[in-house]
Protein backbone atom coordinates (compact mmCIF):
# COMPACT_ATOMS: atom_id res chain seq x y z
CA UNK A 1 0.00 0.00 0.00
CA UNK A 2 1.47 3.71 -0.79
CA UNK A 3 2.55 5.25 2.34
CA UNK A 4 0.26 7.82 3.34
CA UNK A 5 1.57 11.59 4.73
CA UNK A 6 1.67 11.90 8.01
CA UNK A 7 -1.38 14.36 8.67
CA UNK A 8 -4.46 12.80 6.90
CA UNK A 9 -8.11 14.49 7.20
CA UNK A 10 -11.40 13.53 5.77
CA UNK A 11 -14.34 15.65 4.88
CA UNK A 12 -17.62 14.69 4.63
CA UNK A 13 -20.42 16.62 2.51
CA UNK A 14 -23.59 16.63 1.29
CA UNK A 15 -23.60 17.94 -2.24
CA UNK A 16 -21.18 19.68 -4.31
CA UNK A 17 -20.21 23.12 -3.35
CA UNK A 18 -20.89 22.62 0.53
CA UNK A 19 -16.74 21.93 1.04
CA UNK A 20 -15.70 25.29 -0.86
CA UNK A 21 -18.22 27.16 1.41
CA UNK A 22 -17.87 25.57 4.64
CA UNK A 23 -14.28 24.43 4.82
CA UNK A 24 -12.90 25.56 1.51
CA UNK A 25 -10.12 27.79 2.92
CA UNK A 26 -8.96 24.76 5.71
CA UNK A 27 -8.65 22.49 3.02
CA UNK A 28 -6.63 24.99 0.90
CA UNK A 29 -4.02 25.26 3.80
CA UNK A 30 -3.64 21.37 4.77
CA UNK A 31 -3.71 20.53 1.20
CA UNK A 32 -0.48 23.57 0.75
CA UNK A 33 0.82 22.00 3.91
CA UNK A 34 1.39 18.78 2.64
CA UNK A 35 -1.89 16.62 4.37
CA UNK A 36 -3.92 14.14 2.70
CA UNK A 37 -7.04 15.80 2.59
CA UNK A 38 -9.98 13.77 1.48
CA UNK A 39 -13.15 14.47 0.54
CA UNK A 40 -16.33 12.56 0.41
CA UNK A 41 -19.66 13.65 -1.41
CA UNK A 42 -22.42 12.09 -0.66
CA UNK A 43 -24.45 13.22 -3.75
CA UNK A 44 -24.35 14.90 -6.90
CA UNK A 45 -27.62 17.72 -5.82
CA UNK A 46 -28.98 16.37 -8.85
CA UNK A 47 -32.11 18.93 -7.46
CA UNK A 48 -29.93 22.03 -7.13
CA UNK A 49 -31.50 25.34 -8.05
CA UNK A 50 -29.52 26.45 -10.83
CA UNK A 51 -29.05 30.36 -10.97
CA UNK A 52 -27.64 31.30 -14.05
CA UNK A 53 -29.93 31.72 -16.56
CA UNK A 54 -27.70 30.27 -19.59
CA UNK A 55 -27.37 27.07 -17.44
CA UNK A 56 -31.23 26.57 -16.38
CA UNK A 57 -31.93 23.76 -18.71
CA UNK A 58 -29.60 21.65 -16.18
CA UNK A 59 -31.92 19.40 -14.18
CA UNK A 60 -31.57 16.32 -12.31
CA UNK A 61 -29.03 13.79 -14.18
CA UNK A 62 -27.62 15.97 -16.27
CA UNK A 63 -27.41 18.61 -13.44
CA UNK A 64 -25.85 16.52 -11.82
CA UNK A 65 -23.06 15.92 -14.16
CA UNK A 66 -22.38 19.32 -14.28
CA UNK A 67 -21.75 19.84 -10.72
CA UNK A 68 -19.64 16.82 -10.61
CA UNK A 69 -17.08 18.76 -13.28
CA UNK A 70 -17.40 22.27 -10.62
CA UNK A 71 -16.60 19.54 -7.90
CA UNK A 72 -13.38 18.94 -9.88
CA UNK A 73 -12.70 22.60 -10.80
CA UNK A 74 -12.96 23.79 -7.00
CA UNK A 75 -11.13 20.96 -5.41
CA UNK A 76 -8.73 21.65 -8.98
CA UNK A 77 -8.11 25.48 -6.72
CA UNK A 78 -7.67 23.94 -3.68
CA UNK A 79 -5.54 21.86 -4.14
CA UNK A 80 -7.58 18.81 -3.47
CA UNK A 81 -6.47 15.22 -5.02
CA UNK A 82 -8.77 13.00 -3.17
CA UNK A 83 -12.18 13.35 -4.22
CA UNK A 84 -14.75 10.61 -4.05
CA UNK A 85 -18.45 10.18 -4.32
CA UNK A 86 -20.45 7.75 -1.72
CA UNK A 87 -20.85 4.66 -2.41
CA UNK A 88 -19.72 5.84 -6.05
CA UNK A 89 -21.43 7.99 -8.66
CA UNK A 90 -24.73 7.62 -8.55
CA UNK A 91 -25.20 5.76 -5.55
CA UNK A 92 -27.49 8.36 -3.69
CA UNK A 93 -29.57 11.10 -5.20
CA UNK A 94 -29.99 14.60 -4.00
CA UNK A 95 -33.35 14.75 -1.51
CA UNK A 96 -34.47 17.91 -1.96
CA UNK A 97 -35.38 20.95 0.88
CA UNK A 98 -37.05 19.48 4.11
CA UNK A 99 -40.83 18.26 3.48
CA UNK A 100 -41.27 18.08 -0.02
CA UNK A 101 -42.67 15.38 -2.16
CA UNK A 102 -39.03 14.38 -3.27
CA UNK A 103 -37.96 13.25 0.15
CA UNK A 104 -39.83 10.15 -0.31
CA UNK A 105 -37.70 9.38 -3.46
CA UNK A 106 -36.27 5.99 -2.63
CA UNK A 107 -33.28 6.64 -4.64
CA UNK A 108 -32.58 9.82 -2.82
CA UNK A 109 -29.93 10.07 -0.32
CA UNK A 110 -32.46 10.90 3.01
CA UNK A 111 -33.97 7.24 2.30
CA UNK A 112 -30.76 5.57 2.68
CA UNK A 113 -29.70 3.09 5.42
CA UNK A 114 -27.31 4.68 7.78
CA UNK A 115 -25.56 1.68 8.35
CA UNK A 116 -25.32 0.57 4.61
CA UNK A 117 -24.07 3.90 3.87
CA UNK A 118 -21.97 4.35 6.56
CA UNK A 119 -20.34 0.91 5.11
CA UNK A 120 -19.42 2.99 2.37
CA UNK A 121 -17.63 5.53 4.26
CA UNK A 122 -15.38 3.05 6.13
CA UNK A 123 -14.15 1.13 3.07
CA UNK A 124 -12.57 5.20 2.58
CA UNK A 125 -11.63 5.27 6.18
CA UNK A 126 -9.84 1.98 6.41
CA UNK A 127 -7.92 3.02 3.25
CA UNK A 128 -6.58 6.50 4.43
CA UNK A 129 -7.16 6.44 7.93
CA UNK A 130 -7.46 9.92 8.46
CA UNK A 131 -6.77 11.47 11.95
CA UNK A 132 -9.22 14.22 11.71
CA UNK A 133 -13.26 13.88 10.39
CA UNK A 134 -15.05 17.04 9.38
CA UNK A 135 -18.61 16.72 8.78
CA UNK A 136 -22.37 18.82 9.80
CA UNK A 137 -23.52 19.05 13.48
CA UNK A 138 -26.87 17.06 13.87
CA UNK A 139 -29.06 19.14 11.96
CA UNK A 140 -26.94 19.37 9.16
CA UNK A 141 -26.05 23.03 10.03
CA UNK A 142 -29.38 24.62 8.60
CA UNK A 143 -32.04 21.26 8.75
CA UNK A 144 -31.45 20.15 4.85
CA UNK A 145 -32.00 16.37 4.80
CA UNK A 146 -28.96 15.57 3.00
CA UNK A 147 -27.35 17.11 5.32
CA UNK A 148 -28.51 16.24 8.19
CA UNK A 149 -28.04 12.15 6.94
CA UNK A 150 -24.48 13.31 5.63
CA UNK A 151 -23.64 14.04 9.20
CA UNK A 152 -25.93 10.82 10.23
CA UNK A 153 -23.52 8.46 8.06
CA UNK A 154 -20.20 10.31 8.80
CA UNK A 155 -20.89 9.47 12.16
CA UNK A 156 -21.94 6.37 11.98
CA UNK A 157 -18.78 5.13 10.15
CA UNK A 158 -16.52 6.61 12.56
CA UNK A 159 -18.07 4.19 15.38
CA UNK A 160 -17.84 1.45 13.06
CA UNK A 161 -14.24 2.03 11.52
CA UNK A 162 -13.37 1.78 15.27
CA UNK A 163 -14.69 -1.04 15.84
CA UNK A 164 -12.82 -2.29 12.68
CA UNK A 165 -9.73 -1.77 13.99
CA UNK A 166 -9.21 2.24 13.08
CA UNK A 167 -10.47 4.92 15.63
CA UNK A 168 -10.84 8.24 14.21
CA UNK A 169 -8.63 10.29 17.25
CA UNK A 170 -10.07 13.86 16.03
CA UNK A 171 -14.05 14.11 15.21
CA UNK A 172 -14.80 17.74 14.45
CA UNK A 173 -18.56 19.66 13.22
CA UNK A 174 -18.94 22.72 11.31
CA UNK A 175 -19.31 25.83 13.47
CA UNK A 176 -19.51 29.60 13.10
CA UNK A 177 -19.28 32.00 16.27
CA UNK A 178 -22.41 34.39 16.16
CA UNK A 179 -20.02 37.40 17.23
CA UNK A 180 -18.02 36.97 13.88
CA UNK A 181 -21.31 36.35 11.88
CA UNK A 182 -22.74 40.01 13.10
CA UNK A 183 -19.52 41.84 12.99
CA UNK A 184 -19.22 40.10 9.25
CA UNK A 185 -22.86 41.39 8.43
CA UNK A 186 -22.15 45.04 9.86
CA UNK A 187 -19.62 45.37 6.97
CA UNK A 188 -21.99 43.83 4.94
CA UNK A 189 -24.44 46.45 5.24
CA UNK A 190 -22.23 49.37 4.64
CA UNK A 191 -21.03 47.51 1.53
CA UNK A 192 -24.15 46.38 -0.14
CA UNK A 193 -24.69 49.71 -2.54
CA UNK A 194 -21.55 48.39 -4.34
CA UNK A 195 -22.25 45.36 -4.46
CA UNK A 196 -24.57 43.53 -7.26
CA UNK A 197 -26.95 42.51 -4.44
CA UNK A 198 -29.76 43.51 -3.34
CA UNK A 199 -30.17 42.42 0.31
CA UNK A 200 -28.18 40.77 2.80
CA UNK A 201 -28.97 37.47 4.92
CA UNK A 202 -29.75 37.48 8.47
CA UNK A 203 -27.57 36.05 11.19
CA UNK A 204 -29.51 33.26 11.85
CA UNK A 205 -29.54 32.50 7.98
CA UNK A 206 -26.06 31.09 7.95
CA UNK A 207 -25.53 27.35 8.48
CA UNK A 208 -23.81 26.76 11.99
CA UNK A 209 -23.92 29.77 13.65
CA UNK A 210 -23.60 29.01 17.44
CA UNK A 211 -22.35 30.89 20.95
CA UNK A 212 -18.86 31.54 20.64
CA UNK A 213 -18.37 29.40 23.36
CA UNK A 214 -19.14 26.36 21.33
CA UNK A 215 -16.13 26.86 18.97
CA UNK A 216 -13.15 25.05 19.92
CA UNK A 217 -11.16 25.74 16.93
CA UNK A 218 -10.15 28.14 14.92
CA UNK A 219 -8.34 27.80 11.59
CA UNK A 220 -6.97 30.79 9.75
CA UNK A 221 -6.98 30.26 6.05
CA UNK A 222 -6.85 33.68 5.11
CA UNK A 223 -3.56 33.17 2.94
CA UNK A 224 -5.77 31.40 0.93
CA UNK A 225 -8.29 33.32 0.61
CA UNK A 226 -8.09 33.18 -3.42
CA UNK A 227 -8.26 29.57 -3.53
CA UNK A 228 -11.55 29.83 -1.36
CA UNK A 229 -13.03 31.92 -3.69
CA UNK A 230 -12.14 30.50 -6.78
CA UNK A 231 -13.22 27.66 -5.79
CA UNK A 232 -16.83 28.63 -4.62
CA UNK A 233 -16.89 30.65 -8.05
CA UNK A 234 -16.36 27.08 -9.98
CA UNK A 235 -19.77 25.83 -8.60
CA UNK A 236 -21.06 28.33 -10.58
CA UNK A 237 -24.18 26.68 -11.10
CA UNK A 238 -25.15 27.40 -7.27
CA UNK A 239 -22.86 30.50 -6.12
CA UNK A 240 -22.39 34.26 -7.26
CA UNK A 241 -19.11 35.49 -5.61
CA UNK A 242 -18.54 38.91 -5.59
CA UNK A 243 -15.67 38.93 -2.82
CA UNK A 244 -15.87 39.37 -0.24
CA UNK A 245 -19.30 38.09 -0.13
CA UNK A 246 -21.48 35.46 -2.01
CA UNK A 247 -25.06 34.60 -2.71
CA UNK A 248 -26.99 31.41 -3.03
CA UNK A 249 -30.24 31.19 -5.11
CA UNK A 250 -32.22 33.03 -2.04
CA UNK A 251 -30.03 36.23 -3.48
CA UNK A 252 -29.24 37.01 0.11
CA UNK A 253 -25.65 37.83 0.32
CA UNK A 254 -23.41 36.31 3.06
CA UNK A 255 -19.74 36.69 3.39
CA UNK A 256 -16.74 34.65 2.76
CA UNK A 257 -15.55 33.43 5.42
CA UNK A 258 -11.27 32.67 5.38
CA UNK A 259 -11.27 32.11 9.00
CA UNK A 260 -12.81 29.03 9.54
CA UNK A 261 -14.67 27.28 13.04
CA UNK A 262 -14.98 24.15 14.50
CA UNK A 263 -16.52 22.36 17.09
CA UNK A 264 -14.57 19.41 18.79
CA UNK A 265 -16.99 16.51 19.60
CA UNK A 266 -14.49 13.37 19.69
CA UNK A 267 -11.05 13.41 21.04
CA UNK A 268 -8.94 14.94 22.95
CA UNK A 269 -8.56 18.74 22.93
CA UNK A 270 -4.99 20.45 22.06
CA UNK A 271 -3.50 23.21 23.99
CA UNK A 272 -5.04 26.81 24.66
CA UNK A 273 -7.75 28.46 24.99
CA UNK A 274 -8.93 27.56 21.44
CA UNK A 275 -7.01 25.04 18.96
CA UNK A 276 -5.42 26.77 15.81
CA UNK A 277 -5.00 23.31 13.87
CA UNK A 278 -7.31 20.23 13.64
CA UNK A 279 -4.32 17.84 13.84
CA UNK A 280 -3.43 19.44 17.43
CA UNK A 281 -2.04 16.22 19.42
CA UNK A 282 -2.42 13.62 16.61
CA UNK A 283 0.39 15.07 14.49
CA UNK A 284 2.48 11.58 15.93
CA UNK A 285 -0.20 9.10 15.61
CA UNK A 286 0.40 6.24 13.08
Amino acid sequence: MTELPDRRLLLVHAHPDDESINNGATMARYAAEGAHVTLVTCTLGERGEVIPPELAHLTGAALGRHRRRELDAAMAELGVQDVRLLGGAGRYSDSGMMGLPDNDDPACFWQADVDEAAAHLVEVIREVRPQVLVTYDDNGGYGHPDHIQAHRVAMRAAELSAEAGWKIPKVYWNRVPRSVVEQSFARLQDDLPGLPFAKSAAVDDVPGVVADERVTTVVDGTAHAAAKAAAMRAHATQITVAEPYFVLSNELAQPILTTEYYELVRGERGPGERETDLFAGVEEAS
